[in-house]
């Protein structure tokens, strides 16, 4: 990528703020995951192999123009192209876009609430709504979890919370902290100890999945709670599953992170691609500290 900024003296900040050439990546991009969708839908509505050779060559395109793309950045970051003010839109982006997910998790938990303490009291005749259970759900009850009314998708039992989520807990926080020594140890310029830092953090983050993957097989083979159980399992498998995506991501921007750290990229006074990567780390802690009390312990 270049740049339409008159070109800065060795070693020093850009005098202008840096504005990248026209690029191509975001169409194609979006021509990628726009496949990935409708290769996805194709499956699932015909359950044949064919029809999932668009999901792996929209991946492929996907996943090729995200690094072209991030090599792209990297590269204007390391020769020099930002200056302060760039600097600072990068913060405030990612400030807003954490801001983003924390109102796109606060629905869901707000979908959650809303369900165990106003819709299932409501339908089992609560207070002034006494009609609406007797011409909806007579034998409806105030029982959570709900599996609806008569178990119409089958019994199901709850995922325990002191198992696999407290060693699922005790890993994200451990994670908060080794990244955190990470970021330590960059700023103190110990370049070896930062990487070994950042690849634990990244341990961790797979560890994690690894537990939740385990979870989600026990719950629907050995507890039957699947999507389709009731309410409950509807909330319980979006949370878990939206917050497993963002650990997901959250592991490959740390993996990244962590690449450019081992070919010498950040300095100790300007590594804002690591902090950024960190602050969203510590969001997908945060989150996960709301789900396993919400969800699993209350």
């Amino acid at each position: 990528m270049s740049s339409h900024a008159a070109p800065a003296a060795a070693g020093s900040p850009p005098s202008r703020y840096f504005v990248p050439d026209p690029s191509v990546w975001p169409f194609i991009l979006t021509a990628g995951l726009f496949t990935v969708i409708v290769g996805v839908w194709g499956f699932l509505e015909h359950k044949q192999f064919p029809i999932a050779l668009p999901i792996y060559a929209g991946a492929a395109v996907s996943i090729y123009i995200i690094f072209r793309w991030l090599r792209g950045v990297s590269l204007e970051s390391e020769h020099g192209k930002y200056n302060l003010q760039v600097d600072g839109t990068y913060r405030m982006a990612m400030a807003w876009f954490i801001f983003s997910e924390v109102m796109f998790f606060g629905a869901f938990f707000g979908a959650l609430w809303y369900a165990r303490e106003m819709s299932i009291p409501w339908l089992s005749g609560e207070g002034t709504k006494m009609a609406t259970h007797l011409a909806l759900w007579p034998g409806f009850e105030n029982i959570w979890p709900n599996n609806g009314p008569m178990e119409l998708n089958g019994h199901f039992e709850t995922v325990g919370a002191w198992g696999l989520p407290f060693v699922n807990t005790l890993l994200l926080l451990t994670s908060g902290v080794t990244i955190t020594m990470a970021h330590h140890a960059l700023k103190e310029n110990h370049r070896l100890s930062t990487i070994l830092w950042m690849w634990a953090t990244v341990g961790l983050g797979v560890a994690f999945l690894i537990c939740q993957a385990y979870e989600y097989h026990h719950a629907y083979e050995g507890l039957n709670l699947k999507l389709a159980s009731g309410i409950y399992g509807s909330t319980f498998f979006m949370l878990t599953g939206f917050h497993g995506m963002h650990v997901t991501l959250g592991t490959i921007m740390l993996i990244i992170i962590t690449c450019r750290l081992m070919a010498g990229h950040f300095k100790p006074d300007s590594h804002f691609g690591f902090e950024g990567v960190a602050w969203y780390w510590h969001f997908v802690d945060v989150v996960w500290i709301g789900l396993f009390v919400f969800v699993y312990v209350l």
